[in-house]
């Protein structure tokens, strides 16, 4: 991919233009890090761009924005520009091409952002951002107010960067960004999510929940959101020991005492997708379905059989009632705070070593696993569709996961009629 970028920037230059490696892949490069992609600046017009490679895509021509595609790779061709008063504290008002790399650079967020690099690999850094990058700093480009307030966003993007790259956060920058954190109302929500969820599924979200904490910015979103009383007490200190999104998501929202309804309430005004919405909620509801069941048994004696099968029994249930993955959610989630476990005495330390035993023991968790559905149970029975169905049906996955009917069409649909004729359903 990196031959391929500097393949490009050799077309260009070779036509008489000036072209540069530019952004997070020279940033990368400095630091060895991997790099995802390769962005370049060029004094070409796009259509001159459009015009000197056999496969393009006009991504953003009034941008001056060309991606070039060679061998597979995507690279992003931009015109140099400088932009003219910003829109709504976010996009620039006119974009005006220009020849100068300098001019390009200054428009830039930060300055480990505007450095560049030629053909030959020599590093082009007007405004010191391998010498902030040296000293663990971020530091916005020139004046930092004027940063922020030509785009808002970049303050979300100061705290990111912050805690992924383990810099410290310039005083000037720092303190220009706490004085206008109220231009974030003007941040559509949904740009909102997407800088917290790299935040959250980062190197250290540690860092940036606190940084946000201590800036306050998350008060002055476009619609309040629950997320913004988060406070030092209720940090999730294990957060990055979790490996999945749904899990540190669930964890955050638990260690500030969110309900479920509460949890779900927040992922929608931040626009998260429906599907993951409903992941996060049922590993929410089924941390407390577990809360709820160890209160009632934390004092009795884990050396009682009874006891153990009771226990038992609450895990699989739970997992039959909100689905295994939320319920390994929700372990994988005691597993790095093992405390929540602790403070309902013997039997929640009792249930946690036994949990994943439990849940690996399930024999089927799903009404799709069972071998029987609605249909056969309407060829067997003399009744019209109704809600019937799904009671028998939720009825004989429990039976089945528990151990207690062996999951076989004949045997459960005997226990179905059975079942039915019981309950007069």
């Amino acid at each position: 991919m990196e031959q391929g970028a500097y393949a490009v920037l050799t077309k260009l230059q070779e036509q008489g233009y000036e072209a540069y490696l530019v952004g997070g892949c020279v940033r990368d490069k400095q630091l060895l890090r991997p790099v995802k992609d390769y962005d370049i600046a060029t004094s070409a017009k796009p259509e001159q761009v459009l015009d000197l490679f056999e496969r393009t895509i006009p991504t953003g021509l009034q941008h001056g924005t060309v991606t070039v595609v060679l061998e597979a790779h995507h690279y992003e061709v931009t015109t140099f520009r400088k932009e003219a008063a910003y829109e709504q504290f976010r996009r620039p008002a006119e974009v005006q091409f220009i020849d100068s790399l300098h001019e390009d650079l200054q428009r830039r967020d930060f300055t480990m952002n505007a450095m560049a690099l030629d053909q030959f690999g020599n590093l082009i850094d007007p405004f010191g951002g391998l010498s902030d990058l040296e000293h663990g700093l971020l530091r916005c480009v020139g004046n930092a107010s004027e940063r922020f307030t030509e785009d808002a966003l970049r303050m979300l993007r100061c705290i990111r960067f912050s805690a992924e790259y383990g810099l410290e956060v310039e005083a000037a920058t720092w303190n220009a960004l706490c004085e206008h954190s109220l231009l974030l109302k003007h941040i559509a929500m949904e740009r909102v999510r997407m800088e917290l969820e790299r935040m959250i599924a980062g190197a250290d979200p540690v860092k940036a929940l606190g940084l946000l904490v201590s800036s306050g910015i998350l008060r002055e979103t476009k619609q309040a959101l629950k997320l913004a009383q988060l406070d030092p007490e209720h940090m999730p200190a294990a957060i990055h020991l979790l490996l999945e999104s749904d899990a540190r998501w669930t964890y955050l929202f638990l260690s500030m005492d969110l309900n479920a309804a509460e949890i779900e309430a927040d992922m929608r005004v931040l626009t998260f997708s429906v599907h993951q919405i409903k992941r996060v909620y049922k590993a929410a509801a089924a941390f407390y379905m577990l809360r709820e069941g160890l209160l009632l048994n934390q004092h009795e004696c884990v050396q009682d059989p009874a006891l153990e099968k009771k226990l038992e029994l609450l895990w699989k249930l739970g997992a039959l009632t909100y689905g295994k993955a939320a319920w390994l959610t929700i372990y994988d989630i005691l597993a790095v705070e093992p405390r929540w476990m602790e403070s309902h005495g013997e039997a929640g330390s009792f249930m946690l070593r036994r949990g994943k035993e439990w849940l690996d023991a399930l024999i089927v968790d799903s009404l799709k696993q069972l071998q029987v559905g609605g249909k056969e149970l309407l060829g067997h029975m003399n009744k019209p569709p109704g809600p019937w169905i799904t009671e028998v049906l939720n009825h004989l996955l429990q039976e089945t996961a528990l151990g207690r009917l062996p999951n076989e069409t004949g045997l459960l649909i005997a226990e179905a009629v059975q079942f039915v004729k019981h309950h007069n359903l």
